[in-house]
């Protein structure tokens, strides 16, 4: 399963989808209701299944759609089972299990084998049965005490008669670490954007970050030493050339990357000057020579650096995934390959 929630985690939900389902993936996964329909809408037709439960009056649209989901408490259940009944279909269904993680899925576990028999009694097929890790990068005592416990749902549920069609559990770092979590389907999220779940497991993987994020040099100008820029005059330049580029906090870029990051122009780092804006960003270039309309490289490589979304994260006290997820719709997406 390619996860391609939240616009594929900022690269671009549709034309990820395309990509991985071209590269044997089988299933995708979103978080939200409109996310998969946004999916259909782009003419994609692969299984799609929602990652938590529908929220109340998108159940009709969500299998409308096409849409495969997921249960874990009566009132989703039951809300699904209605609207299935209203399209005149059977509704084929996930059903969550919290082994851990406790944000959400059936609870307590052991409730499952009831709960499967409530999903069969009211019209729904038990298309799958899942559960998500919470420590898989970092954690192995705590991912076998999950591991183990989702193993002994499951065999409760067998014992009762009834059969999963699809069991899964692996995120990234799982399938990574752990062949014995793969079963039916593996959910490959952060990692199949080539970028580390964490651990430094990205370079265990071989994994290569997929996305580069570059603008250009808008302007130019030149400086004296200890001159103030930017929003508050917080930060005084080196002295010499400041480049001013068209990215701010509105496009993703974020203020806490202020007078802290550095982008590549020329194949060298140069340290961004002060405060992010919305729209703009000023560079310290020194004694440089830049040009309107040279390559400014945010996330990517360039001659023989690169900057990397870990990087940036540092700087930010965040992980990669919130630095792509926030790279907003106004950046034009380009693809490759």
């Amino acid at each position: 399963m390619a996860v391609v929630k939240a616009d594929a985690y900022g690269h671009g939900a549709a034309d990820v989808a395309s990509a991985s389902l071209g590269a044997g993936a089988t299933w995708l996964g979103v978080a939200l209701v409109e996310e998969g329909i946004a999916l259909r809408d782009a003419g994609i037709q692969a299984p799609i299944l929602v990652l938590s439960e529908a929220p109340p009056g998108s159940e009709k649209d969500a299998l409308g759609a096409g849409l495969t989901a997921t249960v874990f408490s009566d009132r989703g259940l039951e809300a699904i089972a209605d609207a299935a009944g209203v399209l005149g279909r059977t509704a084929g269904v996930h059903v969550k299990v919290d082994t851990g993680m406790h944000r959400v899925g059936l609870h307590p576990p052991e409730d499952a084998p009831a709960f499967v028999e409530r999903v069969v009694r009211a019209g729904c097929e038990l298309e799958g049965l899942w559960t998500h890790f919470a420590r898989a990068e970092e954690d192995e005592p705590t991912t076998r005490r999950q591991l183990e416990l989702f193993t002994r749902i499951l065999e409760d549920v067998r014992r009762h008669g009834m059969e999963p069609r699809m069991v899964h559990a692996a995120n990234s770092a799982a399938s990574i670490l752990y062949p014995e979590t793969h079963f039916d389907l593996v959910r490959i999220g952060i990692a199949l954007y080539g970028l580390d779940p964490g651990g430094a497991l990205g370079e265990r993987a071989g994994l290569r970050p997929a996305l580069s994020w570059r603008s250009e040099v808008s302007s130019v100008r030149s400086l004296p030493a200890g001159e103030l820029v930017s929003y508050g005059h917080r930060y005084g330049v080196a002295g010499g050339v400041v480049a001013t580029v068209p990215v701010g906090y509105a496009d993703g870029y974020r203020r806490g990357l202020s007078g802290r990051a550095e982008v590549l122009i020329g194949g060298r780092r140069r340290r961004v000057a002060g405060t992010v804006t919305m729209d703009q960003i000023l560079v310290d270039c020194g004694d440089g020579v830049v040009d309107v309309g040279d390559e400014v490289v945010l996330i990517g490589r360039q001659d023989d650096d690169a900057i990397t979304a870990d990087e940036l994260a540092a700087r930010c006290d965040t992980i990669n995934y919130e630095i792509t997820c926030g790279i907003g719709p106004r950046v034009p997406r380009e693809y490759e390959g």
